[in-house]
This record gives structure tokens, sequence and C-alpha cells, in this order.
């Protein structure tokens, strides 16, 4: 995996700042919410991980670059 440098991870941040709703498109993770799911946006860390608060209680964070969501 890539670590994003500081330009990335302010755009990250600027684009998924606290309180963005997503939608669950797929992730690659066998304990992944199921697609469709829908989140809002804790926090974005250093390593460029979107953190969640998923629907249906999971905290699984999504990795831009790995996993598909849709902003809502």
């Amino acid at each position: 995996m890539k670590f994003p440098n500081e330009k990335e991870l302010a755009t990250l941040r600027e684009q998924y700042p606290a309180g963005t709703k997503v939608q669950l498109i797929s992730m690659d993770d066998r304990q992944s919410p199921p697609a469709g799911t829908i989140g809002e946006v804790q926090f974005v860390d250093d390593a460029g991980s979107v953190h969640m608060r998923w629907e249906n209680g999971s905290g699984l964070a999504f990795i831009p670059e790995v996993d598909e969501v849709q902003k809502l």
C-alpha cells in the first residue's frame, strides 16, 4: 500500500470531511458491510484510510484507492 503525501491527505480530508454521507459500492474485505450500506465519515487518518460509522454498526474504514463508495 502506498501512503499518501501531505498534499494527497489534504485532498482526501477535503473530499471526505467528518459528517459526509457515503454509500458502499464494493469493499474487498470479508468483514465489510454489505454493498449499499450507508455510512458517515468520522475522519481520515494519516495513512489515508477513511474511518466510518456504518448504519449497520460497523466501524470499518475504507481505502479510497481500493474500495468503492459513492458520496451522497
